[in-house]
């Protein structure tokens, strides 16, 4: 009886260990990620929280969002990953917009200045992609984190080479 008691004694406190730590990592942010409330979702329908393109939660990688608009209809991508495999489709984009890291505000993606290459993990891509509206919140994230700032073009160019490796 001793032995069983033990067991479940056992059991419990490494189920108990178990458990916090998925909690502990569930409730560890990612970089890219925000609140809910503080994401601006512009899609509709019941995936209006999924990028466009490959489905992957808008509001965890809010960070590297970037949305446009294609024959009256919305698109929102998780980043300028999805966005460039979307163009790749011979579609054309209106009104490109992506968040500012600092703000958490959509803005045109000709006012963003882009740091590209830092330290901070990416989304979709090896070569991480964040966008600012002030050039000054971009070289401070430079300075702490690494990489190159460049405008849209620049980063998209980047962008395209990831799919050089697939063709």
């Amino acid at each position: 009886m001793l032995k069983i008691i033990s067991v479940i004694v056992l059991s419990l406190l490494i189920g108990g260990c178990a458990m916090q730590s998925n909690k502990e990592m569930s409730s560890s942010k990612i970089f890219q990620s925000v609140e809910e409330k503080d994401a601006t979702l512009v899609q509709k329908g019941k995936n209006k929280g999924s990028c466009s393109r490959c489905g992957m939660d808008l509001v965890k990688f809010y960070k590297t969002s970037h949305i446009a608009e294609h024959e009256g209809t919305h698109f929102q991508y998780c980043s300028i990953h999805c966005l460039e495999e979307h163009l790749g489709n011979e579609i054309t984009l209106k009104n490109p917009k992506v968040v500012d890291v600092v703000s958490l505000k959509l803005i045109p993606v000709s006012d963003a200045h882009y740091v590209v290459g830092s330290k901070i993990r990416g989304t979709m891509s090896r070569v991480s992609k964040y966008a600012f509206l002030n050039l000054e919140d971009a070289k401070k994230f430079q300075t702490k984190n690494g990489g190159e700032i460049m405008d849209f073009n620049g980063a998209l160019e980047k962008a395209k080479e990831d799919f050089k490796h697939y063709k």
